[in-house]
């Protein structure tokens, strides 16, 4: 419970990827980790460090003892999820409302969204270079039209992402609404200055443990935020002591719900990068850095679907992920998952040393599965992949739910993966 409790500080903390991101910094600060900034020059040793890029964060720790063969232990994960990004010329509206200009950002339920309370959050670049992150109180909400004046809604609910689900913010003279200065203010910054922005919604509602027995947990952003928050407790607790054999590591990548290919996605050069200074540090050869990347492995823990009571024909019939049962092993014959049978065997092991249960799972043949970080990380780093994640019920809602005790077992199997 404190577990689930931390990670619904962590979510509240996290209502757009940058400020997952920054979270994630303070926790790391708070660690004991030392930030390192891109553009200058490092000077590695044994210790804790961590790059934050946008909205991505890499931390690690390096053992005494690490070598240029030293392989490295990755948690992949992503800290973006699917919502509504603000446009250029953002401030709209009609009839006497004042909207918000959005456009669709990855893969939402867009039902889920409608009659709830948004916040706008993201960072704002001035004029003179400088970020600021900004987070508005209460803002938005995208109204649904009432049944009376659509008797066959319950039929089959159709929105069209261009009209229907630009949020409202306010009331009155269209001339007198500027919803940049409502951001702005939010960040302390004069809005005349703001020369550029990335923006998203975000659900006000914090999470909730609810259920017969506070079995389960509900929140927006646990499809990735619960990884990234698993990965972050097991890493900062490893670097009190770090005994492990390899150079243990966290990579939250932004944009994987767009695809990844961005300069802070896992289909970016981010991790190639950092690996490579990290070798340089350790006066790697060209050999030494292939012998350090085949042993090396990454875990790509990302959320999974547990099985839906109401819709039980879309899983496959013999594998039935529950909540509350463990953290999921994703397979895939087609490689939308990574795993393998050695990743699986070695990811068996680790949760045995955990003390930790878990669960396949692997998708109706009629049914096609999304993807990943873990095969783009497997195709442009080289090294073994396993796709794991925590089971959930209404993937990409405005609000999904999962078991209390699974968070927490990925984080106990993380903390083992990261020590050995």
């Amino acid at each position: 419970m404190a577990h689930i409790a931390d990670l619904a500080e962590y979510v509240a903390t996290s209502p757009s990827s940058y400020h997952a991101a920054a979270s994630a910094a303070k926790r790391l600060d708070a660690a004991g980790f030392t930030a390192l900034d891109e553009a200058e020059a490092w000077n590695l040793g044994s210790g804790a460090y961590y790059v934050v890029r946008d909205g991505a964060v890499i931390a690690w720790v390096q053992p005494e003892g690490a070598t240029a063969t030293t392989g490295f232990h990755i948690l992949g994960a992503h800290t973006d999820s699917p919502g509504f990004k603000l446009k250029p010329k953002p401030t709209t509206g009609s009839n006497g409302w004042w909207q918000a200009g959005v456009e669709v950002y990855g893969g939402p339920l867009l039902n889920s969204w409608l009659d709830r309370e948004l916040v706008l959050a993201g960072r704002l670049v001035l004029r003179d270079g400088s970020v600021h992150l900004a987070q508005t109180e209460p803002l938005l909400r995208i109204p649904q039209l009432a049944i009376h004046l659509d008797r066959q809604v319950n039929d089959g609910l159709a929105l069209d992402r261009q009209t229907h689900t630009n949020p409202i913010f306010g009331a009155g003279d269209l001339a007198d609404a500027d919803i940049l200065a409502v951001l702005a203010a939010s960040a302390g910054v004069d809005p005349a200055h703001i020369a550029g922005y990335d923006v998203l919604t975000a659900p006000a509602q914090r999470g909730e443990v609810f259920g017969e027995g506070k079995n389960f947990f509900a929140s927006s952003r646990l499809d990735n935020l619960s990884s990234v928050h698993a990965g972050l407790i097991a890493l900062t607790d490893y670097a009190r002591k770090p005994e492990g054999r390899r150079i243990a590591m966290l990579a939250a990548f932004d944009h994987e719900e767009l695809g990844s290919e961005s300069r802070s996605g896992a289909s970016g050069p981010f991790l190639e990068e950092l690996l490579a200074r990290i070798q340089a540090s350790l006066g790697a050869s060209v050999e030494d850095t292939a012998r350090a990347l085949a042993n090396s492995v990454c875990l790509s823990a990302d959320a999974g679907h547990a099985v839906h009571p109401n819709y039980a024909e879309r899983h496959d019939p013999a594998n039935r992920p529950q909540v509350n049962a463990g953290p999921l092993l994703k397979i895939n014959a087609n490689q939308r998952y990574a795993t393998d049978a050695v990743g699986a065997a070695a990811f068996a092991g680790w949760c045995e040393v955990a003390g930790v249960p878990y669960q396949e799972f692997v998708s109706n043949n009629r049914v096609p599965c999304g993807s990943t970080i873990g095969p783009l990380t497997a195709t442009r780093i080289g090294i073994r992949t396993v796709d794991v994640g925590v089971a959930l019920l209404s993937m990409h809602s405005a609000r999904e739910m999962c078991g209390v005790d699974d968070p927490w077992y990925l984080s106990k199997v993380a903390r083992v993966f990261f020590g050995e």
